[in-house]
């Protein structure tokens, strides 16, 4: 459906602002949401491919699976898609995104949040190349967004690349469509930027304690002849693949998974896309432990691991961490590794460079619970601007 500004509240007091309610008209009349990927037209369906070169987390298959095995029952799945002017525009975006249908008071707070959760990894606006860059998409799929009825209170986006040009152009965004916005920190992200390196050229890089114990290590369980490292694909090998990465999972320290068969899908999703490597160590032929690699656009992903601690004396996720990294540095000659979300400790042996993560909270001042809310989380002077916006809402014109 189309979406227009005909329900904006309040009156054009100036000739710039009626420019202004002009040209945000035209933009949001070619704003369409959708309720499906199957309903996207393939000028929007294009937009994944550009944006499968940048990040795997922005792929069609990614987001297929998630819809498929991670979204709750009650979310409702929400994509703002915009078109330029012209069959062929430059200027398109999309935004992915979620509502929450759980509500059970009339009255409650109404979220539209980016169709992210403790999945994912990155989250972007899909965007085509466009000279302008990404503000006037991004102005008319905020502007469209502010404009629905019954209002958002609030509107979230994590995890998203603070460096990105995207970033503050989505801040922008928000903020000329009348949402009073927040930034924040959501995760660190450690990665190596591998350099044309060997993995014997990498090893020599490693703390030298970490270095000793993984080659003790190795020798001891080489010595011992009880272990077996298989990296699969994909192939008639796929099922009991899954099966062993289970198992281990179940046996190891983490706590059961949210949406049990999202990893499963997720699995088989990458092996279909040729970027699965899916690495299990096997001791006296039972799984002691597991990783989830994808390799994607000479990128390696390290995103789930796990060890039966049964075994933990031998340090078997060190010795299959150190067999994942040598098959993507000798064998995929990717271009970096990255360990994902987290700033956990163990990470920094392994990788040379750390960025973050961030978010965006964007808070509707002319909603009751918006304004609440921005009194709650941020004050000061964002309330004096609630208050003002209150005032012109309900102010009689003259």
């Amino acid at each position: 459906m189309s979406l227009s500004l005909a329900n904006v509240e309040g009156h054009v007091s100036n000739p710039e602002e009626a420019v202004a309610l002009k040209l945000r008209t035209e933009a949001e009349s070619n704003v369409r949401i959708f309720a499906s990927l199957e309903e996207l037209p393939d000028s929007l369906l294009s937009l994944f491919e550009k944006e499968a070169h940048q990040n795997f987390f922005l792929t069609l298959p990614w987001f297929q699976n998630f819809i498929k095995t991670a979204l709750p029952q009650d979310d409702r799945l929400r994509i703002y898609g915009f078109s330029g002017p012209g069959a062929e525009s430059t200027n398109a975006g999309m935004l992915l995104m979620r509502s929450s249908c759980n509500s059970k008071w009339l009255f409650s707070s109404r979220k539209l949040q980016a169709l992210a959760n403790y999945y994912s990894c990155l989250f972007a606006p899909h965007l085509a190349d466009s000279g302008a860059g990404p503000r006037d998409a991004l102005q008319a799929l905020t502007f469209a967004i502010a404009a629905e009825m019954p209002r958002w209170d609030a509107v979230e986006f994590k995890p998203l690349d603070v460096d990105s040009k995207e970033f503050p152009a989505l801040v922008e965004a928000l903020k000329a469509a009348g949402f009073v916005v927040q930034t924040y920190f959501s995760a660190g992200n450690w990665y190596l930027p591998v350099n044309g390196r060997s993995f014997a050229q990498y090893v020599e890089t490693l703390p030298s304690v970490m270095k000793n114990t993984l080659s003790r290590k190795r020798k001891k369980l080489e010595k011992m002849g009880r272990s077996r490292i298989e990296i699969v694909v994909g192939g008639d090998r796929l099922a009991a693949a899954i099966d062993a990465y289970m198992k281990v999972y179940l046996a190891s320290w983490k706590q059961p998974e949210p949406f049990p068969q999202f990893i499963p899908g997720l699995i088989r999703t990458c092996a279909a896309m040729g970027a699965l490597r899916l690495g299990i160590i096997y001791i006296d032929g039972e799984p002691a432990a597991a990783q989830l690699w994808i390799v994607h656009n000479g990128c390696a992903l390290i995103y789930k691991l796990a060890y039966d601690e049964r075994f933990a004396d031998l340090s078997v996720g060190t010795i299959l961490s150190a067999a994942l990294f040598q098959h993507a540095l000798d064998v995929d000659k990717v271009a970096v590794v990255d360990y994902l979300s987290g700033d956990d400790a163990y990470k920094k042996d392994w990788m040379s460079a750390r960025r973050e993560r961030w978010g965006i909270l964007a808070l509707n001042p002319r909603s009751l619970h918006g304004a609440l809310a921005i009194a709650r989380h941020i004050g000061g002077r964002a309330v004096k601007r609630v208050a003002l916006l209150l005032s012109n809402r309900f102010r009689r014109p003259k």
